[in-house]
């Protein structure tokens, strides 16, 4: 699966008004308006880094943020079944003081203004020895984006490249379908999942296919 638009620079840079403090999670930003009540029947939840969005490390800058290739037409396929679309996203550049919470927003912000609105951003800040409950492969990331949807997990799917977010999305009885790292040369296919449950599809577009066939 290829990238749309060039590729950038990974490495983290310090970012002033890191926000350190503010590490209680996980975060979880909803669409305005929007109520538990609302009505879909089914949620899919993206793996932020590497199948929503280029895979920058730390990133807390709007302007490095680029869509992976196919994720518009699943994301229009998708929204047009009528189904609730969230994202899952560990940042542990905020644990490490790289970045904080005014740019995971402002990140989320040009995501949504390349791709439309998402009903829930589910966001980790802590480290992956901080001992939460919200770093993936941990599941409570999940059942927060699912109860912030008012569904249970075994009415969400999560779509995603990395075995952390398909092992959360399995620990959490929700389903999971892996796709290609969002790096991955176009045309390379999908290894099998090896996880318990998991199908495969080569792209976020096959993916989406696959989900509402069945």
């Amino acid at each position: 699966m290829a990238y749309l638009g060039e590729p950038v620079p990974t490495a983290p840079q310090p970012r002033p008004g890191g926000d350190r403090q503010d590490r209680t999670g996980p975060w979880l930003f909803t669409r305005p308006g929007r109520t538990a009540t609302d009505g879909p029947t089914d949620a899919v939840l993206f793996a932020r880094d590497g199948t929503l969005l280029q895979d920058v490390s730390c990133n807390g800058d709007p302007a490095l943020v680029l869509p992976t290739a196919g994720i518009r037409a699943a994301l229009t396929a998708l929204r047009g079944a009528g189904l609730a679309i969230g994202v899952l996203s560990n940042q542990p550049g905020v644990a490490r003081g790289l970045i904080g919470r005014r740019q995971v927003e402002a990140v989320q912000a040009r995501a949504e203004g390349l791709l439309g609105p998402f009903d829930v951003w589910a966001v980790c800040p802590h480290g992956s020895h901080d001992g939460c409950s919200c770093h993936m492969p941990a599941p409570a990331l999940v059942t927060a984006a699912g109860r912030a949807l008012g569904l249970p997990p075994a009415r969400v799917t999560v779509i995603g490249s990395g075995d952390a977010v398909l092992a959360a999305a399995l620990a959490a009885g929700a389903h999971a379908i892996r796709v290609p790292e969002g790096s991955s040369r176009a045309g390379v296919p999908c290894p099998p999942c090896l996880l318990t449950t998991c199908r495969a599809a080569a792209g976020p577009a096959q993916a989406a296919d696959l989900l509402l066939r069945h």
